[in-house]
């Protein structure tokens, strides 16, 4: 479409300090004659394109044209530029470089300090950076890859999987691939994948239309049902991890949260992660789990203390 070649015309002659037609036809796979007629184009449309005859010479936009009054509002650029931050934030190879260039192509004034956005608690940008690097590289040309992965349940498998997707959510990458041990498609934590490997055999599996990360719970889930109490004094936190349709405040302030957990490891390293300020009400099995382990964790602490009454 003319349109498209008309907006890469603008970026090749942004950044370069000139070039001839016969550059721009080679680029754009159209004849010099074209490249004349579009010139004519965007000069009426008030894009300054000069022409400098002789050695050295060719076609270049005026010093200091920027595309910020020539194709977007200031409102779309600032989209542009705030999705690039957020890129940039997340720790995505490259995103600097891009953000750099994009703003360096609209007003100066588009990168002010209003907005900040960090995730610097993610632990090792620069090892997070490198394997989405491979990722993506293994994602685009079809690569089936390896690595060790330590899940949920706290165990530890060797993968094979054909990767499909990258999906950044709450704070963090994951991974959606096609499982060669489960035969379906699972989700993985970028944060806990070790030993990434590309190998050299292909796939051509694509990712279904519908599929989505987010889990889809039913009412005849046999996910079973925590109904968990946290006290007032947490009622931040609640919030910040819950959704408000699961939370019921109960007339002594109490927040009570029904929501569906499997008995796992990681819901009780999670819960416990409340403190004193969460008591599971239901299932029972699950409440009774939990009190055993705070035991333990009790216990160990008075170990610990005889020791050190013994040694002083």
């Amino acid at each position: 479409m003319q349109i498209d070649r008309l907006i890469q015309m603008i970026f090749l002659l942004l950044s370069h300090e000139n070039m001839t037609a016969k550059q721009l036809a080679e680029e754009l796979c159209v004849s010099t004659r074209t490249i004349y007629r579009d010139i004519n184009i965007l000069s009426v449309a008030g894009v300054p394109i000069t022409s400098q005859k002789g050695y050295g010479g060719g076609l270049s936009l005026l010093q200091g044209f920027s595309l910020d009054k020539s194709y977007f509002t200031q409102e779309e650029q600032s989209h542009i530029v705030q999705a690039l931050q957020i890129l940039k934030a997340s720790n995505y190879p490259d995103a600097d470089k891009a953000f750099n260039k994009v703003a360096g192509l609209f007003s100066h004034n588009l990168q002010s300090e209003w907005l900040e956005i960090d995730f610097s608690y993610w632990g090792s940008p620069e090892k997070e950076r490198n394997s989405i690097t491979a990722l993506e590289r293994a994602i685009i040309n079809k690569y089936v890859i390896t690595f060790t992965y330590f899940n949920a349940e706290l165990t530890v498998t060797e993968q094979i999987v054909e990767p499909l997707k990258l999906v950044f959510k709450s704070h963090a990458w994951y991974l959606v691939a096609y499982s060669k041990r489960k035969s379906d498609i699972r989700t993985f934590k970028m944060s806990r994948i070790r030993n990434l490997q590309i190998t050299a055999q292909s796939f051509e599996r694509e990712l279904p239309e519908d599929f989505s990360i987010n889990p889809v719970y039913r009412e005849d889930d046999d996910t079973p049902i925590f109904r968990l109490h946290f006290s007032e004094k947490i009622a931040y936190k609640v919030y910040d991890e819950f959704q408000e349709q699961y939370i019921k405040k109960l007339e002594d302030g109490t927040l009570e949260v029904t929501f569906r957990y499997q008995i796992s490891d990681w819901t009780f390293l999670y819960l416990l992660s409340f403190g004193e300020y969460v008591e599971i009400m239901e299932p029972i099995e699950a409440r009774n789990m939990l009190k055993e382990k705070a035991e333990k964790i009790a216990s160990m602490y008075q170990e610990r203390q005889g020791y050190q009454n013994e040694a002083i």
